[in-house]
């Protein structure tokens, strides 16, 4: 992919796509872009790399502007950066920079829609305006990475060194066409198969891990195993939707190819499985983040399992409610079928920004600093950017997740993370991704032919992307 100015890449509209951090975690609106700050401006901090491109003289803007669509990272910079303070819901400070959290949910792009219009204006924006830092996904990350939105990480003075405890593949979502690293991330996303607990038991007679494995080793064991707990009463997953990462994830070629729509082979294995699954009655086809999906929550539910990474169960499960499973420590996790990965939020630098020294410090803080990435494991049950952390942890008998019944998972994850290959990924994948689930449900719904739901597909992905052919 060339690199592009970013006006002409921002002018691409792309469609919100799955919510990293939970659809059920987002704020209810916009907030005001900035206030006015009337604190000193403080000299920038500059010591902790020899080459630091930052300049020593410069000093720190008033105002820390940071574009995000949810909590997520307002919760981890609360709980972890050493010296933020709250202000309200919006504002804090770090030292004497005012921080104001710009916060736009996802749903109909909005997100992106208000970000991309703040870095038009960047170069018109005055210091306390301007955009500081930002946050993305894996599904539209070459859209900022591949543009002059975002500043080199090496521009902030963070080194290779810096990085080199963190997953090769966090880095390489965020790196652009000339190989520049513009982001970083506190997290990985490793996927495994939550499984309810009581209904292994019921069903299979046992809920150890290594034993439900064996009813879910691969999709043909599956699938006969979706039979064994339709008997039963129960449905293997909530909707055909929660298998498709784990699908889309394992591709052989990308969505657009010499820029006409590709559709994967295994893609459509997906589509086959998933039909013959609906039909059966053992899935649904609710959208994810959706009442009807997230029913399995809960016991009445009657849902056996979820497909997702740390995230999806820890934040998105209702494990705060009472009377949910994970309330009660009622899930477990085994590897399933596949590997997968899904979503991630990636720290930005906004080209232009005036407090490079603070991003930097952020950065380094929460992407690079193993003892607080330790902490985010022990206190938010996060999986984390970090090597060495994540494998002692592995190990640690000290550690446990409540929400798994005292399981330790990170074992799981670490394996998992080691076979992710993002080769395949694309600038279009959140727009594919979003419409061809949407056009599916029609086929599997009976609502079209596989052919009628196809072009539906098409259509709707060059309306959105008029420069792609099918």
């Amino acid at each position: 992919m060339k690199r592009k100015v970013l006006s002409t890449l921002l002018a691409v509209t792309m469609v919100a796509g799955m919510v990293t951090g939970c659809g059920n975690k987002e704020a209810a609106g916009t907030t005001t872009a900035t206030e006015a700050g009337t604190t000193t401006e403080k000299e920038a901090d500059n010591t902790t790399a020899a080459d630091n491109t930052v300049t020593e003289a410069a000093e720190e803007g008033k105002v820390l502007n940071v574009y995000c669509w949810n909590d997520e990272f307002q919760r981890r910079v609360k709980a972890h950066y050493p010296g933020y303070t709250e202000v309200d819901a919006t504002h804090g400070t770090i030292g004497d920079v005012q921080v104001v959290w710009n916060i736009t949910p996802n749903a109909d792009n909005a997100y992106q829609n208000n970000l991309d219009e703040a870095l038009l204006n960047q170069a018109n924006a005055s210091t306390d305006e301007k955009v500081d830092l930002f946050l993305i996904e894996a599904d539209y990350a070459l859209k900022y990475v591949d543009s002059d939105a975002t500043m080199p990480i090496a521009d902030l003075g963070i080194t290779d060194a810096d990085t080199a405890n963190q997953y090769q593949y966090t880095k390489d979502i965020v790196t652009d066409s000339n190989g520049v690293l513009k982001g970083l991330s506190w997290q990985g996303c490793p996927g495994v198969m939550f499984y309810s607990r009581e209904i292994a038991k019921e069903v299979f007679g046992t809920d150890e891990p290594a034993e439900v494995q064996k009813k879910v080793a691969d999709w043909d064991t599956y699938k006969a195993t979706a039979d064994e707990l339709k008997a039963a009463g129960y449905q293997i997953n909530s909707s055909a939707n929660d298998a498709y990462r784990v699908y889309s994830n394992n591709v052989t070629s990308k969505w657009v190819v010499d820029g006409k729509i590709n559709i994967d082979e295994n893609i459509m294995k997906w589509v086959e499985i998933s039909k013959e699954l609906v039909d059966a009655g053992e899935v649904g086809t609710h959208d994810i983040w959706s009442d009807d999906w997230s029913k399995g929550f809960y016991p009445e539910g009657k849902v056996f399992s979820y497909f997702g990474p740390a995230w999806l169960i820890n934040f998105c499960m209702a494990a705060d409610q009472e009377g949910s499973i994970g309330n009660q420590g009622g899930w477990a996790a085994t590897e399933g079928p596949q590997g997968f990965f899904w979503g991630g939020t990636w720290i930005c630098a906004a080209a232009g920004t005036d407090n490079a020294a603070t991003i930097k410090d952020i950065m380094l803080k929460l992407t690079c600093d193993e003892a607080i990435m330790k902490d985010i494991v022990v206190q938010d049950d996060d999986f984390v950017n970090n090597k060495p952390a994540m494998d002692a942890m592995s190990t640690d008998a000290s550690y446990a997740s409540a929400v798994l019944g005292g399981q330790n998972p990170l074992g799981m994850y670490c394996a998992g993370v080691e076979e992710l290959d993002l080769s395949n990924l694309s600038a279009y994948d959140q727009g594919c991704n979003e419409e061809f689930q949407r056009a599916m449900k029609n086929y599997f719904e009976g609502n079209a032919t596989l052919d009628e739901a196809k072009d539906l597909f098409y259509k709707a992905v060059v309306e959105k992307y008029p420069e792609l052919t099918y």
